[in-house]
């Protein structure tokens, strides 16, 4: 699962310092020069209305940089050793802090590049206000990764099919949702999704959904690979 970035501030405190190299960071940015970038552990900052995070936090790290043209693109150079393990979720996050009854629409649009070595998944990662539930989003995945949980099956909704996983971290329930084919392209109506945990499965009352964020959750990435979101949007009503 992804690690939440506000609620780790326990994590923050009990990790280690990461000793990452700035001038990496620098090289790894686009060639047009990016207005943002950070190789810090827990760098963030916040571009037109999104927040982004650096978000190093699994044990056995590598270095990891984060650039960005705005909260809607950016992207990320990371070389993390293959000793297993999730090392980041580099993401961008969206508030969005209402009930789920009171959306009327909550959907978003991603495009991406990813690549085709290393373990990662791109994914949402959806919280409510008091974290006691997180659901993530798998648009892609390569390598050796999977979801926390048992399979519940498949479904399809908004607009695509995925295999459906429930299980607890010990902290929270964990409901992942994998397409179940890689798309680095596409929108997601993430509202009918909130309202089938809710409504058809009964695994959630009417939570207030605080935090959107998509990004790449890293386990391993030899040698510095690149993984830039071209273009995020979320919109709620």
């Amino acid at each position: 699962m992804a690690t939440r970035t506000l609620s780790r501030v326990a994590t923050a405190l009990l990790a280690p310092a990461l000793a990452l190299g700035a001038t990496v960071g620098l090289a790894s940015a686009p060639a047009s020069a990016a207005v943002w970038n950070s190789c810090d552990q827990w760098g963030n900052t916040t571009l037109n209305g999104y927040t982004l995070y650096n978000n190093i936090w699994g044990s056995g790290a590598g270095s990891q940089c984060v650039w960005a043209n705005s909260g809607t693109n950016w992207g990320v150079w990371a070389n993390h050793p293959d000793t297993g393990g999730i090392k980041s979720y580099p993401n961008a996050t969206k508030a969005i802090n209402k009930p789920i009854t009171s959306l009327a629409s909550l959907t978003s649009s991603y495009n991406v590049t990813v690549p085709s070595s290393g373990a990662y998944n791109t994914s949402y990662d959806i919280w409510d206000t008091d974290h006691d539930y997180e659901i993530m989003l798998w648009v892609n995945k390569t390598g050796a990764v999977g979801p926390l949980g048992t399979s519940q099956g498949n479904v399809t909704l908004g607009g695509h099919t995925w295999t459906v996983y429930k299980g607890n971290n010990g902290a929270n329930e964990v409901f992942s949702f994998v397409r179940t084919s890689n798309s680095g392209s596409g929108t997601v109506n993430i509202l009918p999704i909130l309202k089938w945990i809710k409504d058809t499965k009964g695994w959630f009352g009417n939570e207030t959904i605080g935090d959107v964020q998509f990004g790449y959750e890293i386990t391993s990435s030899s040698g510095g690979l690149n993984f830039t979101t071209n273009n995020l949007t979320v919109s709620s009503s």
